[in-house]
């Protein structure tokens, strides 16, 4: 016989535990003044609240009888008790359990009519400012709002974490957009795959052979593609993806690709023997970076004699001596309007910048300095001597108005320039093409644009392969430094990075004072091993602390990933305790004191710099993928996570977002670019042969100051040098530059 379904309402006295990700919570339900233990799934609920819960009660064999939910309600509270009980759970911030009393005191069983219909009332309540008021007011029904878009997502599976993200990005305008185009969802929303949005679209009766599916597949694809590094994708590849994820036949996808470009979506390019299909945006970004990068290479006169005088008064102030290739260098760029230097570490690029900056400095020449990331610009000032800011903070990174979702702007533009006669650019390599697309748009013709990176490093997390096509068109000056200074050849890091580069093989002798190879063959043992030199090792070693040294790795899975390695490290360089708070999020935990890095670009998010006094001296927006930094706080009062990055900005994160950190301790070698290091650490054992190649060998030696450690398998080292073969980028802005120089 089928257990009797029974209902109880009562307030909410404790969450007991609470899933994030899939809303599985253990509760404390009040019923008539009994205490009765709910289990089930619920979307979102706080402490205080008022509810209605159908289920069958179970004999739990440890915890006693409980109540396991099938389905519940939220109802308003309805007596004075459970309103204070709401208020002061913390479920609205700034209002604490002694607030709540004093409100509910107040206003009695009228509270929440007040706070609805009268909120400016709240102010004669003793602490609360009309401001505060109106903030009770806006999170009222921003919570009431929230608690309305998870009962609608929940009836298409989705739950947690994932709807908060879903209602934040949206808001109301989210019941709209998943009647219309839930397929949108995939596009705007990290954790929306397509086969979430697929669902959603099969539950509301989207066919799944229409026209509106096949096509969402195809741009999803496309943006797919974008994340690897892809700028399009040959048709024969996105027809054998599409067929894949959408299981229908060849015709029907072929037919939207071009009805997708008779919309306009997508741009059908001649590759030869295959059409390319690139999202629009793509097409066109790649062509006008193009015809811009030809509009600025302009030709300068300058009278050779006077640059010689002028290089031998530097040199001589200075204290240095450029070599053939530097002075060729500082030549070019007096010469060109778009010059491209590179060269390996150690062959003299920073200085090479110095005496360029000095020549045109003596002309009373504007300098701009600007690198891809935070550190790479501090290391930029650091060797300098003059400021050089992010690329996204000397345009002036701008997020888009409420509504427009994760959307941003640059204020610098074709219509507002960049105020200067000289830009360099350092890390170009970084550099992917829709930052090259927005930096381009302005720098007005006239500037001098000198693009300065090591073309052996890895490419780009985001799409493209911007320096190497620039070099490879052999449409501009490029300048190769290959010498290695003297002060450099006494490096062992910087030698044998070079060899590696070549495809030499190194020695592994550890002989050098700054180069080593501990053989190990056991996954077990390298990471024991990696963390005594993280904690106790190194740090004497190289005069740094444990939070300088990084270990780098080819990989974000298996025994030597990202993602068991930093497990380990937390546990061995800031383990539980209880002076510090932690919250599980996603399988990971996350601790004040711990080393994150943000593993996307947020636009939208808002940091502050503070002054030693704690006044605010700076504010901006926007966090980058590869940024790095310190959790300082997490609070559970506002559920939030404030982290230092290495820059000094102060970024806080409400706990939905925290899918945008990951633990660093650990990371992979692709992350790592842009940055440097006191000291590196990198495990090397076994691993997919893609990912075991001389370019990541190459970067993740280069990242490294004083000290490169390598723990592992020195046939797997030489293997690496060997291994040449590298992911292939779809990309033709080397074929576009050379078009375009054609006409």
């Amino acid at each position: 016989m089928d257990a009797i379904a029974v209902t109880v309402e009562g307030f909410v006295e404790k969450i007991v535990f609470r899933n994030e990700d899939n809303g599985y919570t253990i509760l404390s339900l009040v019923h008539d003044e009994t205490e009765i233990t709910c289990v089930g799934y619920i979307t979102v609920i706080s402490e205080g609240e008022f509810i209605r819960a159908t289920g069958n009660f179970t004999e739990h064999p440890v915890y006693g009888e409980q109540l396991l939910m099938d389905s519940y309600e939220i109802k308003e509270p309805e007596d004075a008790v459970s309103m204070e009980l709401y208020l002061g759970s913390g479920a609205i911030k700034g209002i604490g359990k002694a607030l709540a009393s004093r409100i509910v005191k107040k206003f009695g069983e009228d509270t929440f009519r007040v706070i609805i219909e009268e909120p400016e009332r709240l102010a004669e309540v003793k602490g609360i400012s009309e401001r505060m008021a109106i903030d009770i007011y806006r999170q009222f029904e921003e919570k009431r709002d929230m608690r309305n878009a998870m009962m609608f997502l929940q009836k298409y599976n989705i739950t947690g974490n994932l709807a908060v993200k879903i209602f934040k990005e949206y808001g109301n305008r989210m019941y709209e957009i998943i009647r219309e185009n839930p397929y949108k969802l995939a596009e705007d929303i990290t954790g929306v795959g397509f086969k979430t949005a697929d669902e959603i679209a099969r539950r509301i009766g989207i066919e799944p052979n229409s026209e509106f599916r096949i096509k969402a597949a195809i741009l999803y694809l496309l943006m797919q593609a974008n994340t690897e590094g892809h700028v399009y994708l040959p048709e024969p590849e996105l027809i054998a993806r599409a067929k894949n994820l959408l299981m229908s036949d060849e015709e029907m996808v072929r037919r939207q690709i071009t009805n997708l470009s008779i919309e306009k979506k997508v741009v059908l390019a001649d590759g030869g023997t295959e059409r390319l299909v690139y999202a629009s945006v793509f097409y066109y970004m790649e062509l006008n970076v193009a015809r811009m990068l030809h509009d600025l290479n302009i030709k300068y006169d300058y009278d050779p004699n006077l640059l010689d005088k002028r290089l031998s008064q530097i040199e001589k102030q200075t204290n240095t001596v450029l070599d053939e290739q530097q002075r060729i260098a500082v030549y070019e760029a007096v010469r060109n309007g778009l010059l491209i230097i590179t060269g390996g570490p150690g062959t003299g690029k920073t200085t090479t910048i110095n005496a360029i900056i000095k020549v045109f400095e003596a002309e009373g020449l504007d300098i701009l300095l600007a690198a891809p990331t935070g550190r790479a610009a501090k290391r930029m000032s650091e060797a300098t001597g003059y400021e050089a800011k992010t690329i996204h903070r000397m345009l002036e990174l701008s997020k888009l108005t409420q509504g427009d979702g994760n959307g941003y702007t640059f204020e610098r533009n074709e219509y507002n320039p960049l105020e200067t006669d000289v830009l360099i650019i350092d890390e170009m390599s970084m550099v992917d093409i829709s930052l090259m697309h927005a930096l381009l748009k302005a720098v007005p013709v006239g500037t001098r644009l000198i693009l300065v990176g090591d073309v052996n490093q890895l490419p780009s997390v985001g799409p493209g392969n911007v320096l190497k096509d620039i070099i490879n068109s052999h449409c501009f000056n490029v300048v190769m430094l290959t010498k290695i200074f003297r002060q450099a050849e006494g490096s062992d890091i910087i030698v044998n990075a070079h060899k590696i580069n070549a495809g030499e093989q190194i020695k592994l002798d550890n002989k050098s004072t700054d180069f080593f190879m501990l053989k190990r063959n056991n996954a077990a043992v390298i990471t024991a091993v990696i963390i005594n030199l993280v904690k106790n090792k190194l740090p004497k070693y190289v005069d740094a602390t444990s939070f300088d040294i990084q270990v780098l790795t080819p990989m974000k899975k298996g025994e030597l990933g990202v993602e068991k390695l930093n497990k380990a490290l937390q546990a061995a360089l800031n383990p539980p305790s209880q002076e510090k708070k932690e919250k599980e999020y996603n399988q990971n935990i996350f601790r004040e004191g711990d080393k994150v890095m943000q593993i996307k670009n947020n636009y939208q998010l808002t940091w502050e710099i503070k002054s030693d006094s704690g006044f605010t001296v700076q504010t901006g927006t926007g966090v980058f993928n590869g940024d790095s930094g310190i959790i300082k706080e997490i609070n559970f009062f506002t559920e939030s996570v404030l982290v230092e990055f290495d820059d000094g900005r102060l970024v806080e994160y409400s706990f939905s977002q925290l899918d945008e950190l990951e633990l660093a301790y650990a990371v992979t070698v692709h992350k790592s670019q842009g940055s440097e290091y006191s000291a590196i650490v990198l495990p090397i054992l076994d691993g997919p042969k893609l990912l075991f190649n001389r370019n990541i060998l190459y970067t993740a030696v280069t990242r490294a100051k004083r000290c490169v450690v390598i723990v592992g398998s020195d046939a797997m080292v030489k293997f690496m040098i060997d291994n040449k073969n590298e992911q292939n980028r779809y990309s033709r802005l080397c074929e576009q530059i050379r078009e375009m120089a054609d006409y």
